[in-house]
């Protein structure tokens, strides 16, 4: 069977990563997540197990964004979002600091174009403060870019922690209580989701983090409150879009019951 590229409007077609034509499984209908979060994890191990500087582990990492993208658009994902530099990744050495700043900036100079014919809109969640301004510039030119795309969303979590999300979004709310906007007994779940960073965000359906490391690490803490956990030994930069899929499976397999139950007594 010829793959069929995945091609925007009139554009030439893209295959990232070792296009081999792969398709995902025949998920049933309407079961597939609204919204991926990803936890990419592993970059740095994949690198010193191969003799590497963790740098060179963030390199391969760009290659697997693209594939997991391309894969997300083709089970069907309307959000996917991603963790790609923590408020609390300042305190790793400076020269990975430097580099994830530069290497942030470049992967989004590199590729806005090609999710842009995706139908891909590119979004930013995170703080401005200590942020460097030239990567706050290709983030919201990236944004402009794919403003118009409807296809899926990708949201470029960059200098984002999900506690100092939820103190930002409390400040807001401080501030029109101070000046007389909002009364203390009127804040909602609703009021505080509309403070976050991206108010129209939909809550996370399949939280996925790669490498085995079991925990959330701070990532979009109010969005994944009923969140299913997927962690999946891969390092990301060995991660494919069948990985993604099988945690997809995983998923779709699980009865997700927010807080509710069904009694079945079993007969013995």
């Amino acid at each position: 069977m010829t793959p069929k590229p995945l091609t925007h409007r009139n554009a030439a077609p893209y295959r990232p990563l070792d296009w081999t034509g792969e398709y995902p499984p025949a998920f049933p209908k309407g079961s597939v997540p609204a919204h991926i979060a990803i936890v990419m994890d592993g970059n740095g191990r994949w690198a010193n197990r191969q003799g590497l500087p963790r740098i060179e582990g963030h390199r391969a990492g760009e290659a697997t964004i693209l594939d997991i993208v391309a894969g997300a658009i083709q089970a069907g994902v309307k959000h996917l979002s991603l963790y790609a530099f923590s408020t609390e990744n300042w305190t790793r050495s400076p020269d990975e600091v430097r580099f994830l700043m530069g290497f942030n900036r470049e992967v989004l100079q590199r590729r806005r174009d090609q999710l842009n014919e995706w139908n891909v809109r590119v979004r930013w969640a995170g703080r401005r403060p200590r942020l460097w301004g030239s990567v706050i510039n290709e983030l919201q030119a990236a944004e402009r870019l794919t403003a118009g795309n409807d296809g899926l969303t990708l949201t470029m979590c960059v200098n984002y922690g999900g506690r100092l999300e939820i103190v930002d979004a409390m400040r807001r709310l401080g501030e029109d209580i101070a000046a007389g906007k909002v009364k203390p007994s009127a804040i909602s779940e609703k009021m505080i989701a509309k403070n976050l960073y991206v108010p129209d965000m939909p809550d996370v359906d399949l939280f996925l983090r790669s490498s085995g490391e079991q925990r959330t690490s701070n990532f979009l803490l109010w969005e994944s409150a009923y969140a299913e956990m997927v962690f999946l030994d891969t390092l990301w930069p060995d991660f494919r879009r069948r990985h993604l899929w099988d945690a997809i499976g995983l998923y779709v397999s699980r009865d997700r019951r927010f807080g509710g139950a069904v009694d079945t007594p079993t007969a013995r």
